[in-house]
């Protein structure tokens, strides 16, 4: 007999991702709802996450997790408390992108896509933030930082940090 897989969240967690799938009338269309919900409430979506939302939607996880994988949005790995997103889109990387994003690299010692050892941090590159006037366009959580130039990085990411 296989094991029953073990559910990890916190029962208080389990609880308000029941609770919004409820909302939804615990219904299979409502799925992309369910998920931008609950990554708002913990911030990603674990696979346990993953499986209470199936079992609730009576879809199947695999489903689930297809979602979560095809829409960049969606993230199954916990990001920093300051996410920031470096747009590579056209005129952001003519106009310098990818020297922002390698002198954040080098400042906070991360990659695309990790965290920072302390939980403030995180990076990730998206492909257009809709702010091409203002390239190159830094995001950090909703602030969108334009006219970047790699000199202005240092400050902008002290300036954010001193906030907490």
């Amino acid at each position: 007999m296989k094991k029953k897989e073990e559910i990890k969240l916190a029962c208080t967690v389990v609880k308000q991702v029941e609770e919004i799938c409820d909302k939804h009338g615990n219904k299979p269309g409502e799925l992309i709802n369910v998920l931008h919900e609950c990554q708002a409430l913990h911030g990603y979506l674990p696979e346990e996450m993953q499986r209470i939302i199936a079992r609730k939607l009576r879809v199947p996880a695999s489903k689930v997790y297809g979602v979560v994988t095809f829409y960049s949005f969606f993230t199954m790995t916990p990001k920093g408390k300051h996410p920031i997103s470096v747009c590579l889109g056209t005129a952001c990387y003519v106009r310098g992108s990818e020297r922002l994003l390698e002198e954040i690299k080098r400042i906070l010692g991360i990659e695309v896509g990790e965290t920072t050892p302390d939980g403030k941090f995180s990076l990730d590159c998206l492909r257009c933030v809709g702010a091409c006037g203002l390239a190159p366009v830094v995001m950090i959580g909703e602030h969108v930082y334009g006219r970047l130039d790699v000199k202005d990085i240092r400050q902008i990411l002290e300036n954010v940090a001193a906030e907490d």
